[in-house]
This record gives structure tokens, sequence and C-alpha cells, in this order.
């Protein structure tokens, strides 16, 4: 193991060097406590809260829209549901690196789905209303929807994404988190949103219109509410690990814009072509595109992230903290699932887990630390994981029966 002290090259907030990590197993159990522990607790109370509230919600809508239409409400619940599990099943699977509390997960779903659908027909219908009062016609389709739902919905929906990063900071930590976040939140709303078209289509034109509803908006265009949601976390993600509370909140703003742009052009060009033969096809060839454009940044920032990994654990092996070989197995897909093989099932394979779970978060917090955001509060939390991960360490050998090192 590399002697304690040794780095691989300057830096300007260099790794705490080990200090014989591997044999102060007892001492390190002793004084390892997690100082962020009472901000966990309060955010999983109100976690839970929020999940509580807003998940009887959608418990109402789901209701509603149920029992409507003889029986044929079920069957809508059920269509509108198909893009929302493809999509949250894709980004579980981009989650499987650094997976995220499944609370928050949730919370982000449920607020697309309902939250940000009750703000925006709160704050968008008085909008429309006031702007008549003074003369000023923001009723019209064209309006409505190139601008007055761009506005209100994107806005409504990612404002959620700042409330993650400023009180859940530590479930933020990059632009992937932001995509997935915004992406959920969007998945949500596109979900609600469904259950509407879908349910006037029927009204309107019965089997014909909810078939030809579903096919326009479940099947070729399932990812346009997640793309436009995840551009306001893709940048506020890019400032989040590096950037002052202030910056990264501010951050919203450009992505928020981006997505509100790219909103307002998906419905204008379907509002001016219509829906014959012609226009379906444009409009399917521009959904391919932002389709293409949000599955390519999520596969780049998956592989960033990993190549992050893998470099911030090689300075850690260079500090002490790890061997070469170790930090090798923590960094990749590959060492990763032969740890877990190696590990026996049973307390040796709970620590192997535990021990990749936080190889995954320290890069994050490195980051932080190097660029002196959260103060001396990040470099004690950052010390804190590499405690524990000495524990966890510890705790594998000697439950497979081999000697701590």
């Amino acid at each position: 193991m590399p002697p304690g002290g040794m780095h691989p090259r300057p830096v300007r907030a260099p790794v705490t060097a080990a200090q014989g990590a591997w044999t102060q197993h007892f001492a390190v159990r002793q004084t390892s406590r997690d100082p962020k522990q009472t901000q966990n607790l309060v955010l999983l109370i109100v976690g839970i809260g929020g999940l509580v509230v807003l998940g009887l919600g959608m418990l109402l809508i789901l209701l509603f829209a149920s029992f409507q239409f003889n029986g044929v409400g079920v069957l809508i619940v059920l269509l509108s549901g198909i893009p929302l599990l493809g999509i949250v099943a894709t980004v579980l699977l981009f989650d499987r690196w650094k997976p995220q509390p499944l609370v928050l997960l949730a919370l982000c779903v449920l607020w697309g789905g309902v939250a940000s659908v009750v703000l925006t027909f709160a704050f968008q219908i008085p909008t429309i209303y006031a702007a008549g009062a003074v003369g000023i016609d923001l009723s019209g389709d064209v309006v409505g929807a190139v601008v007055m739902a761009p506005i209100f919905e994107e806005t409504a929906k990612t404002v959620f994404l700042v409330a993650i990063v400023l009180l859940a900071r530590r479930h933020f930590e990059g632009p992937l988190d932001g995509m997935m976040y915004g992406s959920l939140v969007g998945a949500g709303f596109a979900f609600t949103e469904n259950l509407l078209y879908l349910g006037g289509a029927y009204a309107e034109a019965q089997t014909g219109g909810l078939i030809a509803t579903f096919v326009v908006r479940c099947v070729m265009s399932p990812l346009l509410h997640s793309s436009f949601s995840a551009l306001a976390g893709l940048s506020i993600g890019f400032a989040a690990r590096r950037g002052t509370w202030w910056m990264t909140a501010l951050m919203w703003i450009p992505g928020l814009i981006c997505g509100m742009i790219l909103h307002g052009i998906w419905n204008g060009t379907s509002t001016v072509l219509g829906s014959g033969l012609g226009g379906l096809a444009v409009m399917l060839g521009l959904s391919v595109v932002i389709a293409g454009g949000w599955w390519t940044t999520m596969v780049v920032l998956w592989h960033r992230e990993t190549t992050t990994t893998r470099e911030s654990l090689q300075r850690y092996a260079g500090a002490g903290w790890l061997t070469q070989e170790e930090a090798q197995m923590l960094g990749t897909w590959r060492g990763r699932r032969d740890g877990r093989r190696w590990a026996r099932p049973g307390p040796a394979r709970m620590h192997m887990k535990q021990m990749i779970r936080i190889a995954a978060t320290l890069p994050a917090v490195r980051a932080r630390v190097e660029a002196n955001v959260g103060g001396d509060a990040e470099r004690e939390y950052e010390v804190y994981l590499l405690k524990q991960l000495t524990i966890h360490r510890n705790g594998m050998l000697a439950a497979m029966g081999l000697a701590v090192r």
C-alpha cells in the first residue's frame, strides 16, 4: 500500500493523507460521525411528508381519471403510464453508478405530475385574465401554445430542481443528477397531461381519437417534457459540483430559458403544421432529434461520471486511503461486479456495497473541497467518508476471515 502523505500531484486542496488508514479501524470507529446527520434526518422527514401530500394528490387524479367514460378511464390511465414507466426505468438504469435516494426520485415524479400542474393552472389562468383586463389577449391558441405554456409549465416544473440543489445539495452533485431529476419531473408532468389529452380525445372522437392521440403523444414523442425539464437540471448540475449556492441557483435560468425555447418551437411547429401526414412526419423527425439529444447527453454524462470517479479514486490511492487495485475495483463496472461476487453473501457483501456507494460519492465532495465550496464542513465530510470507507473495508475483510492490513 502506498505510504500515507504521498500525493500524486500538487492540488489546490490536497487529499487528506491517510494515517495508517487500514490499521486504525477501532480508533476510527469511535470518532466517525456523519457531520450532516441532523440535516439528513430533517430532509428525510420533509421528504416523506412531501411524498404523502403529493401522493394523495396523485391518488385523487388517478381516481378521477379512472372513473370516467364507463371504465375506459382505467385504460386511459394505463396508456398514459406507459411512457412514464419507460422513462423511470431508463433513469434508474443511469442511476446505478451512484444511486440517489428513492424518496427524492419519487418526489420528482410526483412534483411533475401533481404540484407543477397545479402551479401552472394557478398562475397561467389569472395571468391571462389580468392581461385581458388591460386589453392584451393571451388566450389565443398560438400565443397559448408558443408563449404561455412554455413559460408557465417549464417554470412550475423546474423550480423544484432549485429546491433540491439548495436543500439537498449532497444529492445533486453534477449534470447527470440534474438530467435525471429534470427528466423525472418532466415525465410526471407528461403523465398527467396525457391523462387530460387522451381523455379529451376519447370524449371527442371515441376510440379512433384515443388511438391517434396515444400514438402521437406516447409513441412518437414520449421524451418531450423530460427533455425540456432536463435542460434546467443540466445547467444547475454543471454549477452544483463547484459553484456557490447562489451561483448554482442562478444557473437554473439558462437551462430554463433553453427549455422554454425548445418547448415553444415544438408547440409552434405542431400548431402551424396541424395533424396532416406531412405535419406528423415533420413532428416525428423533430421528436427523434430531441430524443436523440436526450439519450446522447445521458450516455456522455454517464461515461464522464465513471471516468471522474476512477481519476478521483486514483488520487485517494496516492494519498494512502486505497491501494491502486482497490481504486480500480471501485472505479469500474467490471471491478464493482467482481468485487460483489468476491465478497461472500451476508455482512461481507453488505460492506462491499457500502464501499462502492462511498467511492461513487467522494469525487463530487473532492471537487467541492477544491473549489472551496462548503468550507471546513465539506472537508470534515470528506474525512468522514474516507473513514467510513476504512470501516467498511475492515469489516468486509473481517467477515471474510482475512487479516486487516
